[in-house]
């Protein structure tokens, strides 16, 4: 599917025709630069590599700028390939906001904010004991018993405990494309996306 790499700008929200006010997010898409295109003759696959955000030479390594330079462009930050476009690219195309329009539905692709080591509580929604009574104390937020002493004398893998939280790879569905900016390379959906703000968003179509 054709998609573009684009950036979290932040939250606002926007009025529809009925004045139901709607939660969105403002995604700068683009403009992103075709850097190679991947064939099953050389690669075993298709795919096109597409790339976004400007990068200082300086700190771009040799053989780096050498695949951007085949490409004719600057050096760029994030890499990303994609199966499929609609339409056939040649090395060195720019992809724009211009492949999506208003009322396109769009799964969003982010890295989710990290959070650190967390209890149970936070992690996975667990109650905890909710009160203090028959004589207990400090188990307000614990987990409580895990269910394995005798047998099998050792901890399931997957149970759910604290651990670290968040800083996952996560895709959000069919997000709905409420605006389209050209101009200033903006693309406005519905709903939250993961990530902090100016974190890297994969959009697919």
């Amino acid at each position: 599917m054709s998609g573009i790499i684009g950036k979290k700008v932040g939250m606002t929200s926007i009025f529809d025709a009925d004045g139901k006010n709607i939660p969105c997010t403002v995604i700068e898409a683009g403009p992103c630069v075709v850097t190679q295109l991947r064939t099953v003759d050389t690669d075993g696959y298709e795919a096109v590599q597409l790339a976004f955000d400007e990068k200082k030479e300086k700190n771009t390594s040799g053989p780096l700028k050498g695949h951007f330079a085949k490409a004719g462009t600057t050096p760029k930050r994030k890499l990303v390939e994609f199966d499929t476009f609609e339409n056939a690219k040649s090395l060195g195309d720019t992809v724009t906001v211009e492949i999506f329009a208003e009322g396109d539905f769009v799964d969003v692709v982010g890295t989710s904010k990290g959070k650190g080591f967390q209890g149970v509580v936070k992690r996975h929604g667990f109650s905890g004991v909710g009160m203090q009574t028959h004589g207990q104390h400090n188990r307000l937020r614990a987990p409580g018993s895990l269910g394995a002493s005798s047998w099998p004398s050792k901890v399931f893998k997957g149970m759910r405990m604290a651990g670290r939280t968040g800083g996952d790879r996560v895709k959000i569905q069919n997000l709905q494309v409420l605006k389209v900016y050209t101009e200033q390379n903006l693309l406005v959906v519905s709903g939250s996306i993961p990530g902090a703000k100016g974190s890297y968003v994969i959009v697919d179509k």
